[in-house]
């Protein structure tokens, strides 16, 4: 048998083309490809927020969207754009307030009003909604639960199956931001529960697994989180979510049908299967992805590359 020479390919645009194209304008400062591809992206709601969100941690170190929106002040796609920018800012900031720094909350004040105006220029659009909601973690003392529910009514009633708003109120939820591992687990586990079949949404148990294993090992240290890494992953309660997550999303769906907003969601199931020893959905993914990869959720667990060739390798995994 020929060997198999695998090299994960970890394209921060998870081989979205049109995306890459558009990035590479904000290097040279030009915005125009970002209003070009924003306008054929539509109201592709999945589509629109994926792309958001890279294009807005690009933009963030750049002025690219302020020069984009004093030629075009009133474009609705520069003002969702400058939301997620200062969404993104304001996490770079607190990266930096976590060495000591206060973290500036009138740039978060800046940010959250940025989202409410990108929301009026676009009423339709959830993008603006699930920026808002990222940005709240910010605040030292989270946001007051009605404001938070009525962001979140707002968001579902635009996108009801949004993965990527749904992971935003679950990280708010966590341990590490404004709530308890037990009302992370209990909101994944409800939307889970309310997903039509096809919809990725499952995979938000195994989010909040990592999100977990995170704040476990920020706490513990040396044996205490090597022990604690095996009792995490590999029990019957990981299983069973694991295989709950493949009937209700994967199973039956041809293999090479794999899209750029869904592959960091393939490569979580994919992370929990491998841990959990859900062999048989671990290799069926693996063959799924290829060589397509994104560096999150395998390295909080270890090298992504080692990880994923001895796995490919155990699992008997050809490309």
């Amino acid at each position: 048998m020929a060997r198999d020479h695998y090299t994960p390919d970890f394209d921060p645009d998870c081989g979205d083309a049109p995306l890459t194209s558009a990035r590479q304008d904000i290097v040279i400062g030009r915005w125009q490809g970002l209003r070009e591809l924003l306008r054929a992206t539509s109201t592709d709601w999945p589509l629109r927020g994926h792309r958001i969100r890279l294009l807005a941690q690009a933009c963030a170190g750049s002025s690219t969207v302020e020069s984009w929106l004093a030629a075009e002040p009133r474009s609705a796609d520069a003002l969702v754009l400058r939301a997620a920018t200062e969404t993104a800012r304001s996490f770079n900031l607190a990266i930096t307030a976590g060495r000591g720094v206060p973290i500036d909350q009138a740039r978060v004040d800046a940010a959250v009003l940025a989202c409410l105006q990108a929301a009026e220029a676009w009423p339709e659009d959830p993008t603006p909604w699930t920026s808002l909601i990222s940005v709240a973690r910010l605040y030292r003392a989270g946001v007051r639960r009605q404001e938070l529910a009525r962001w979140w009514d707002e968001l579902h009633q635009r996108d009801p199956y949004s993965v990527e708003g749904h992971l935003q109120v679950l990280h708010y939820y966590s341990a590490r931001w404004h709530g308890t591992h037990g009302l992370m687990y209990d909101f994944a586990r409800d939307a889970a529960g309310v997903a039509p079949p096809g919809s990725a949404l499952p995979v938000l148990v195994q989010y909040a697994r990592v999100e977990e294993f995170r704040y476990v090992q920020d706490t513990v240290q040396g044996h205490r989180a090597a022990t604690h890494f095996g009792q995490h992953w590999d029990h019957e309660g990981t299983l069973s979510d694991v295989r709950r997550s493949w009937e209700r999303w994967i199973r039956g769906r041809a293999e090479a049908a794999v899209n750029p907003v869904e592959l960091r969601d393939l490569n979580y199931l994919a992370h929990a299967a491998c841990h959990a020893g859900a062999t048989d959905i671990a290799a069926a993914l693996l063959r799924m992805l290829g060589r397509r990869a994104t560096r999150t959720p395998w390295v909080h667990t270890g090298d992504p590359v080692r990880q994923l060739v001895r796995w490919r390798k155990e699992l008997e995994v050809r490309s």
